[in-house]
């Protein structure tokens, strides 16, 4: 029997400087998961090429030309209400991080990004996991500190105080290493050559973590992690 190859991601690619589009375009096209259909060098374009094009998954640049990635992101989510969007951008700012979140964006990222990482947080964001840039973590805890706002991919965003330390007790030793991988902001693959155990093994232990501390998202278990001090 013949197998049927799963479809690409379709990518559309927004940031302003020509050479970095062309250069991730590239990148992208190395790997057959991926596929760029378009690319865009302002929101207003973006906007007309979503609506158009319904990609996949959208990489947005937050620096961009008249109106600012983040700006963009509910005008982008109506317009491709199916479509994942992640930002890709060099602002390490946490009040653009918080805003991405807070407008529905699945991720964000920072240019400094390997290849290989870029491919694998599409597919997660893809798979419905919401992504952030290790480097960024700290920095969504500072953004969330002290208020009870729901965030896309978060979910409530102060953990219960009453209630986060015991659900961090119940977690076993390998989990709580596992913890701290996902608060590094590692993928399970990543996390399973870490502690030599297959990447299906730490996906199981990441059900579980998640199930006992009584969240929904990897970031929102990271959140808990850096507030219990396990980092």
């Amino acid at each position: 029997m013949q197998t049927v190859s799963p479809q690409p991601i379709r990518i559309l690619v927004v940031d302003d400087h020509t050479l970095f589009r062309r250069g991730l375009t590239a990148l992208l096209a190395r790997d057959p998961q991926l596929c760029v259909i378009g690319d865009a060098a302002d929101a207003g374009q973006a906007l007309r090429k979503a609506q158009e094009m319904q990609p996949d998954l959208i990489l947005l640049d937050n620096h961009l030309p008249g109106v600012n990635g983040v700006d963009a992101l509910p005008a982008l989510r109506e317009a491709a209400p199916n479509t994942v969007i992640l930002m890709l951008t060099v602002s390490e700012d946490e009040n653009d991080l918080a805003a991405a979140l807070r407008g529905g964006a699945a991720g964000y990222l920072l240019k400094t990004i390997e290849g290989d990482a870029l491919t694998a947080a599409i597919v997660r964001a893809m798979q419905g996991d919401s992504v952030v840039a290790p480097e960024m973590m700290n920095k969504l805890v500072a953004a969330y500190r002290g208020t009870s706002k729901e965030v896309p991919g978060i979910g409530t965003a102060q953990p219960p105080a009453v209630s986060a330390g015991p659900a961090m007790a119940s977690l076993s030793p390998r989990e709580r290493d596992i913890l701290r991988g996902i608060a590094r902001g590692a993928s399970n693959k990543e996390i399973g050559r870490e502690h030599g155990i297959a990447e299906t093994t730490v996906k199981i232990h990441v059900q579980h973590i998640l199930r006992k501390l009584d969240v929904s998202s990897r970031v929102h278990a990271a959140v808990i992690a850096t507030e219990q001090g396990l980092l």
